[in-house]
């Protein structure tokens, strides 16, 4: 088993989102958000969707997320 620390490495990393945490598959600094595409540190990715396996940038960006998925105004 590899030994590092999240965004230790450099490029885009590879995660399974959990409940409340996340598994890294492929270390890397960021993923990318996949509603705007920005890139997110990991150090500062707070909001996700476990069924959807997806990143949000921010909370604004995770509710408009849920409100498509869930056909909410």
């Amino acid at each position: 088993m590899d030994t590092f620390t999240p965004g230790s490495l450099p490029g885009e990393a590879r995660l399974r989102y959990l409940d409340n945490d996340f598994e890294v598959l492929k270390a890397g600094r960021f993923v990318t958000c996949s509603v705007t595409k920005r890139k997110i540190a990991l150090e500062d990715l707070r909001y996700w969707n476990v069924d959807t396996q997806e990143a949000y940038f921010d909370s604004e960006t995770a509710l408009t997320r849920w409100k498509q998925l869930t056909g909410r105004d």
